[in-house]
């Protein structure tokens, strides 16, 4: 059974994991998860748990998975912005074909502002990405 284990589990949480070492080579045989780190992948900290020293191993352990969760992430963040455009398109079906003025009376004026709101920000940070590209040629 413990060959099959890795030898560290990290319990996701909001902004980061719990870090935990796992151990099966223990009399009883069972499996033990001793907390070694709090880890924040949003600033980079890594906490040792308890007053504990962690080994290189364990920091190169931790910063792979730290950079191994934020591509996970990266990819979650661009998978939800095309769920969205997706999520759009069936809004606007929505809006010409099902929905009754009352229904749109109760979303329009949200919707105008949001994409608004959204458009001003993708025109400027495209204007930006041209700039940039113009001035490294």
């Amino acid at each position: 059974m413990g060959a099959d284990l890795p030898d560290y589990y990290f319990r996701v949480r909001e902004n980061g994991a719990l870090v935990f070492r796992v151990d099966t080579e223990n009399r009883q045989r069972r499996i033990e998860m001793d907390q070694i780190a709090v880890v924040n992948i949003r600033n980079g900290e890594v906490k040792p748990h308890g007053g504990r020293d962690l080994s290189d191993a364990d920091i190169a352990v931790i910063r792979d998975w730290m950079a191994e969760r934020q591509a996970i992430l990266a990819d979650r963040d661009v998978d939800d912005i095309l769920r969205a455009v997706d999520h759009l398109n069936l809004t606007t079906q929505w809006a010409q074909s099902k929905a009754t003025d009352e229904q749109l009376d109760a979303v329009t004026d949200a919707l105008l502002l949001a994409m608004h709101d959204l458009r001003g920000v993708l025109v400027r940070r495209k204007a930006d990405r041209l700039m940039k590209d113009n001035k490294a040629d």
